[in-house]
């Protein structure tokens, strides 16, 4: 079966002949270039099978430099991205209201070179599973309209306004997927972070008030369009399972195993014949903390455990970050290649 297939048969839930991975590594790390000198050359890339590739037609993340510290996204928010980890340093409403601001159109976030480089992309290799990534969501741009701490009080103290944001991003993610969805992709892909290490940040009750049903018409658009729903969220979004399922998520990426009710072999036996996981290999704990040998036995018994009956894409949680030791590093690629 070609890679395209092995992705399918895990997402339609049979059992595919071998469980297909992803191994990303963050942009600002160096573990392939440390890889590169323990392999003696780029090598050790051919040992790994390509299975999934991303694309995108829409920059979601548009942002102009200022000045050598600060950058203006298309909303009005000014970022510092000269330290690790970038953050809002100014978001474009001061108060929560629209009142004298423009939200930007649709066409400030659409770009037509990417969208030719992407179906000259899936032309050269059709035998892989393509993604369309839509980047972040309604949860992280209505913050980012805000602050984050900002939007927290909002959702108590002024629900109308955040009932408007909402409207006006789930709007324009509407037409992103129609000018996504003219790719002959597989999967839209959206990320939206709901959870934090103890559970919804918001709390499910005000999830299901403000995002939920919003949601479920993005999905609902993607499906239309013959596409499957791919959602990153890190944290904990155990209390929402059922919520997600319903409102028609296919796959849900990052499975961060730390997060409370997140282990995936519990998320498995309740839901994995009704939802893909994607992800499970703990970032925050094993891979930059575990020992090689204790990396690859994980790796086997997610392969092992999650994959049985399809439904999983095995990945760690996160993209290699910079503080991955050599050795582990060494140790996911080894074990990614075993099968």
């Amino acid at each position: 079966m070609k890679p395209r297939d092995i992705v399918l048969e895990a997402i339609h839930h049979r059992q595919p002949p071998a469980v297909p991975y992803t191994l990303a590594f963050e942009a600002d790390a160096d573990v392939p270039q440390r890889l590169d000198a323990h392999y003696g050359g780029p090598h050790w890339r051919e040992k790994l099978t390509t299975y999934m590739v991303t694309v995108a037609a829409v920059d979601t993340d548009f942002k102009e430099q200022i000045d050598d510290a600060r950058w203006r996204d298309a909303y009005g928010g000014v970022w510092r991205q000269d330290r690790r980890p970038w953050h809002l340093e100014k978001p474009p409403l001061s108060q929560p209201s629209f009142a004298g601001y423009t939200f930007p159109a649709p066409e400030a976030f659409m770009r037509p070179a990417w969208k030719e480089r992407a179906r000259q992309t899936i032309a050269q290799n059709p035998d892989v599973f393509y993604v369309a990534n839509l980047g972040w969501g309604l949860f992280e741009r209505s913050w980012n309209l805000r602050g984050f701490g900002n939007l927290l009080m909002d959702v108590a103290e002024a629900p109308d306004f955040v009932e408007e944001a909402m409207d006006r991003l789930m709007n324009l993610y509407l037409m992103f997927v129609d000018y996504t969805a003219e790719l002959p992709v597989d999967a839209i892909l959206f990320g939206d972070d709901w959870g934090d290490q103890r559970g919804i940040i918001i709390g499910p009750r005000r999830w299901r008030r403000f995002l939920k049903p919003r949601w479920a018409r993005i999905y609902e658009a993607v499906h239309r369009h013959g596409k499957i729903v791919m959602h990153h969220s890190c944290g904990s979004v155990a209390a929402i399972m059922p919520d997600i399922i319903e409102i028609g998520m296919d796959v849900l990426e990052s499975v961060q195993p730390e997060p409370a009710g997140m282990n995936p072999y519990e998320l498995k036996k309740k839901w994995g014949d009704k939802i893909t996981f994607w992800g499970g290999l703990g970032s925050q704990s094993l891979i930059p903390f575990g020992a090689p040998a204790q990396i690859q036995a994980e790796v086997r018994r997610l392969r092992d455990e999650m994959g049985r009956g399809g439904g999983y894409i095995l990945a760690p949680a996160k993209p290699l970050q910079p503080e991955t030791p050599t050795a582990n590093a060494v140790a996911l690629v080894e074990a990614f290649a075993e099968q």
